[in-house]
Order: C-alpha cells, then sequence, then structure tokens
C-alpha cells in the first residue's frame, strides 16, 4: 500500500466549536469547510492535517454516529513542552497531566479538547539506561543528538 496522507478524524457534534478551539490553541489553519466537515492543515514542517466531522453525517455507517473520543490521544510533538504549558494553562485549558518528564523519553503534559479527547504536548528527551536499550539503534541516535529537531 503507498499512503499519500494519513490523519485523524474526530467526530463532534460541535464543529464549529472544535474548529475554533484547535485553530486557536495549535497552529492549524482551514483548507476545507463545510456545515458537517472541516479539514485543518498546520502548514509547517513537517505538515500534518486534523479533520472534524459531525457523526449524524450518512457519510458515517449508522451504528457509529456519536462521538467516540474513548481510546484516543493526539500526540503533539514540540520544541519547547515547557513554553506550550505556560502558553495553554494560561490560556485555560485543563490541564489532566501535569508537566512531567518521563524515564521513557518524554517530557509532556495532557489537556484536552472540548470533545473530552486527550492531548499529549511532548518533548522528546533522553530516555534513562533502562528504557535507551528498548528503543532501536537509529530512534535513539536521533533522540540523544537531537538530529531531527526543526527550530
Amino acid at each position: 500500500m503507498k499512503v499519500s496522507s494519513f490523519y485523524p478524524v474526530v467526530m463532534t457534534r460541535d464543529v464549529p466549536g472544535s474548529k475554533a478551539f484547535y485553530t486557536t490553541h495549535f497552529p492549524f489553519e482551514v483548507s476545507f469547510e463545510s456545515d458537517w466537515y472541516i479539514s485543518l492543515k498546520a502548514n509547517q514542517s513537517p505538515a500534518f492535517e486534523l479533520a472534524l466531522l459531525n457523526p449524524e453525517h450518512p457519510t458515517v455507517p449508522a451504528a457509529f454516529r456519536r462521538p467516540l473520543a474513548g481510546g484516543l490521544i493526539l500526540n503533539f510533538e514540540v520544541v519547547d513542552v515547557d513554553a506550550e504549558y505556560a502558553r495553554l494553562q494560561s490560556a485555560g485549558l485543563p490541564i489532566h497531566l501535569e508537566l512531567r518528564s518521563e524515564a521513557f523519553g518524554q517530557r509532556h503534559f495532557i489537556t484536552s479538547d472540548p470533545n473530552g479527547i486527550l492531548i499529549d504536548v511532548i518533548t522528546v528527551i533522553p530516555p534513562s539506561a533502562e528504557y535507551a536499550s528498548q528503543y532501536d539503534a537509529e530512534t535513539l541516535t536521533t533522540i540523544t543528538t537531537g538530529a531531527d529537531k526543526t527550530p
């Protein structure tokens, strides 16, 4: 399979409110907008996308026409998680997991969107020796040298 794009679609009954949340607090711009579906794109490097869909739309199979927030976490890897924590906390977003460093190689915190979808904001940090052995060599080198960090 040759994939040309991959992005999550959040089913929400409040498509306009979700659009406002993601375009206000994250680097998204609208690339398509209707009353039932909005496509958001972050035009940066790397580029990424998120879509918002009203679950009542007939393209959603009838048995699934409800928001399904459970079991989904959106991860946003950022250059400076401490700055993002301060920014989003001062904007009034709920903090469900306080900012902290994890031995497995993340400094992060967790907030949520208006639909109850968890958002994990992360800066990758070097893991402890215990966890370092669980990474493949290429990934560990990238993490410890910061080779793939975008300014």
